[in-house]
């Protein structure tokens, strides 16, 4: 009976997984794609510089990084790649972007409307973002310490009147009394 049981236990989330219709992998496969983290923009446009480099066309480089990339980013960059190669315009290609890919539609905006090459133009975007992240950190740590004075600051002050003070004072204290009382 316990067998059974158990074996019922193991079987069972791989038949619900195998029975999901319409997705590959099933239901276990859905979950794993609501919980994916974000994709970083410049792994994106890294991505692309490096499709591209390798001689894709550009709606082909969309289309291999946004297989690659999954989730929401990597499908809307993959739509945007299979939009472009069918006659779509730039605009109506990147339509329903996630703001997530924003940086990866602006860059190479220019490179699809004139024909220039997108590499430079993905590496100094992904360049910038980099700059703008750090800027942002360093902003972030030096009010970090200004926020932090007063919390500190009420947390040892108590501390230190109590440890350093208090038995100075106190010792000065009995001192005095030693040598006024007889």
């Amino acid at each position: 009976m316990l067998a059974a049981v158990g074996a019922l236990l193991v079987v069972t989330p791989w038949v619900v997984a195998r029975r999901s219709p319409g997705v590959p992998g099933g239901a276990a496969r859905v979950a794993v794609e609501r919980a994916a983290p974000p994709v970083d923009p410049v792994l994106l446009l890294e991505l692309v510089d490096a499709a591209v480099a390798s001689g894709a066309s550009l709606p082909r480089a969309l289309r291999a990084v946004g297989a690659a990339a999954g989730g929401g980013a990597g499908r809307a960059v993959d739509a945007a790649g299979a939009a472009l190669v069918l006659g779509a315009s730039w605009a109506a290609a990147w339509a329903d972007a996630p703001p997530e890919v924003h940086d990866v539609r602006d860059c190479l905006e220019q490179a699809w409307a004139n024909g220039a090459a997108p590499g430079p133009a993905a590496r100094a975007r992904a360049a910038a973002v980099r700059r703008d992240r750090r800027r942002r950190a360093r902003t972030a740590g030096a009010s970090l310490g200004v926020h932090l004075v007063l919390p500190l600051g009420l947390c040892f002050l108590p501390a230190f009147a109590l440890l350093g003070l208090v038995p100075l004072v106190m010792g000065l204290g009995a001192g005095l009394l030693d040598g006024v009382l007889p």
